[in-house]
């Protein structure tokens, strides 16, 4: 089996990096024995220089301490020439010679050592002659090194003159099985390219390999044996496939056009007149009618016609299934898109439709999922036919309209509950707040009538003093009411209304508040700012009611679980006993919590004072939240 084009190049190439690799491999190694080497001479250099400084400091009777620093430091050369330094880099090429010359540097360092550390007392002349005699070895050693960098700068320079004569036969390997392999084939390719573009469709190409250019030129004398017999019909079929191309865009810009509608209008009217129209302009028909089923899909009610004739738009505003002599609107059964002649029903032809001209109705179901809601209805005054894109369009666009009309029910459902959640919410809080404080009134009002029939001053003054501060509670309650539900939040952060409503609460009972903000979380929702004001209200209420506090703080601490904390210096309570003022404002707390998946904790000593400590549910894990659409709090 022959090779591929890629599976030769690759071989080919790969064999020229391998030998690259290698040859750079050497170099690099080469290289480092040399700068390894320069460092070791550089190292040997200061070994000499160590030397003649040892011997002006013995000369010059130093202290001992001192000649022993010096002779460490010669020792941690000979270390370092022996052990090397990889990071520096430093190493000595250990070859034969060099060996052989550090080895004597050793003995007589060794010989010398100790006369060095005591040589303050050796004549001057021992001294200089110890000296030479080490530098000379030094020098010896110096030498062996230098020879052997001399052999690897030579091998360097062999292996970059055979690096050179690779590179230049790897670019003539290159040229040369890029011509064969590749400019040649491709050459015959335009050559038969160029013959094809003058009309010669009976050109080929001759297929000699079975690489990769050879299924080119094998699909290349395919391609021109069809392209001569598709040529004497191309002109028709470039003409067909052009109104395909653009009937599809028409079809494509109606679906755009009528979706980009339906998601901007806010009205059933407006939905379905537009609706009607658009989609009627696109279809072409004389006219269209909009019809809405009921829950049992027997009635069919007139939503929105455009062109439709008005007495016709009346009189059929209302039609029960079967009852149309066409036979237009759907049964469950029949929920698709049907194509009916008029003219061609003997029944038909005597309704209003034909009489005014219509000859052909489709009929369009309008479905959510599996469930009729209702139908579009085009009328023709000539027969059509629907193509399949056509058929698939209109159901499309009559299961656009239906997700639409739903979602605007939907919409309006939503509203209306979260309408009568607010209700009933604040049917509770009146219920539990202001109602029991009237109940209260009307008991102290009797014991008044009661007092002032016995005349009995002492009770009536004392009643009426209980009516006037029950008055006072009730206004104030009314007033923290109309508070809570004219509390605004922000979108992005709640530290401003949290503010206010302590700034609020400052104002009516001149208690000194302070609020703490700390960490860092992702801004809460809406709704749930909503919640968590008006349980923090509430858990001030308390405070205002039963405590009888001078101060109250609010610490909010953000993070993957919020937490607030509202803190009184009050008279606290004692948490195991049942009181019912109090208990009811709880309740309250707890409801709201509970709603939005968090907890109330209460924590109070008698004489103490009291916190409580709202925690919210953490962000990833919440449940999705109560919509408060549309309700101004």
């Amino acid at each position: 089996m022959a090779s591929s084009l890629s599976t030769k190049l690759i071989r080919i190439g790969t064999g020229l990096l391998l030998v690259a690799l290698a040859s750079i491999g050497l170099t690099l190694w080469v290289t480092w024995q040399l700068e390894g080497g320069a460092a070791a001479v550089n190292e040997a250099g200061r070994l000499r220089m160590q030397t003649w400084r040892l011997a002006s400091a013995v000369q010059a009777q130093l202290p001992g301490d001192e000649l022993q620093a010096l002779v460490n430091r010669l020792d941690a050369s000979l270390k370092l020439l022996k052990e090397g330094d990889p990071a520096r880099p430093l190493f000595v090429p250990w070859a034969p010679d060099v060996s052989k010359r550090f080895t004597e540097v050793e003995a007589v360092w060794a010989t010398q050592r100790s006369g060095w550390r005591t040589g303050s007392a050796a004549p001057e002349r021992t001294i200089q002659a110890d000296a030479v005699e080490f530098v000379h070895a030094v020098d010896q050693l110096t030498s062996a090194i230098e020879a052997q960098l001399s052999g690897l700068t030579a091998i360097l320079n062999l292996f970059q003159f055979v690096m050179m004569l690779l590179a230049i036969g790897g670019a003539v390997i290159m040229l040369y099985t890029g011509y064969r392999y590749v400019i040649n084939p491709l050459g015959l390719v335009r050559d038969g390219l160029q013959r094809v573009e003058t009309g010669d469709f009976a050109v080929r190409i001759d297929v000699d390999t079975q690489d990769e250019f050879g299924q080119v030129a094998a699909g290349f004398n395919r391609m021109t044996e069809t392209l001569r017999s598709l040529y004497a019909g191309l002109e028709a079929q470039v003409q067909a496939k052009t109104r395909d191309i653009e009937a599809q865009r028409k079809r494509l810009e109606a679906l755009y056009s009528v979706s980009a509608f339906l998601s901007k209008a806010t009205s059933i009217d407006e939905l379905s007149k537009g609706f009607a129209r658009m989609v009627r302009t696109h279809m072409k028909a004389d006219a269209a009618a909009v019809r809405w089923s009921d829950e049992a899909n027997q009635r069919f009610l007139m939503l929105a016609s455009d062109c439709f004739p008005e007495e016709l738009a009346e009189a059929e505003r209302s039609l029960v299934v079967g009852a149309c002599a066409c036979g237009i609107t759907q049964t469950r059964d029949q929920a698709g898109i049907r194509v009916i002649p008029i003219q061609s029903l003997a029944e038909a032809a005597r309704s209003p439709c034909a009489r005014l001209g219509y000859s052909t109705v489709v009929s369009v179901p309008i479905k959510l999922q599996q469930r009729l809601l209702g139908e579009l209805d085009l009328f023709y005054s000539n027969a059509i036919e629907l193509s399949a894109d056509e058929t698939e369009l209109l159901d499309t666009l009559g299961s656009h309209l239906a997700s639409s009309l739903e979602s605007l029910r939907a919409a309006a459902l939503e509203r209306e509950a979260a309408v009568g959640e607010e209700r009933s919410l604040l049917a509770r809080e009146l219920h539990d707040s202001i109602a029991q404080s009237l109940a209260f009134l009307k008991i102290q009002s009797q014991l008044l009538r009661t007092a002032i029939q016995k005349n009995q001053p002492d009770n009536v003054a004392r009643t009426l003093n209980e009516l006037d501060e029950g008055l006072k509670e009730s206004i104030a309650d009314v007033r923290e009411l109309l508070v809570h539900f004219r509390t605004r939040t922000s979108a992005d952060d709640i530290e401003a209304a949290l503010q206010e409503t302590l700034q609020k609460f400052q104002h009516q009972t001149t208690l000194p508040t302070h609020l703490d903000v700390s960490g860092d979380g992702l801004p809460l929702p809406p709704d749930m700012q909503v919640h968590v004001l008006h349980i923090i209200q509430e858990a001030l209420s308390n405070v205002r009611k039963h405590a009888h506090a001078s101060h109250v703080a609010l610490r909010v601490t953000k993070g993957a679980r919020w937490t607030f904390v509202v803190t009184d210096n009050g008279d606290g309570f004692d948490t195991t006993r049942h009181h019912s003022q109090s208990h009811v404002g709880l309740k309250i707390m707890r409801e709201r919590a509970h709603r939005i998946g968090a907890e109330v904790h209460i924590e109070a000593t008698p004489g103490g004072g009291t916190q409580v400590t709202l925690i919210l549910p953490d962000a990833s894990h919440a449940s999705p939240p109560v919509a408060l659409a549309g309700i101004q709090t």
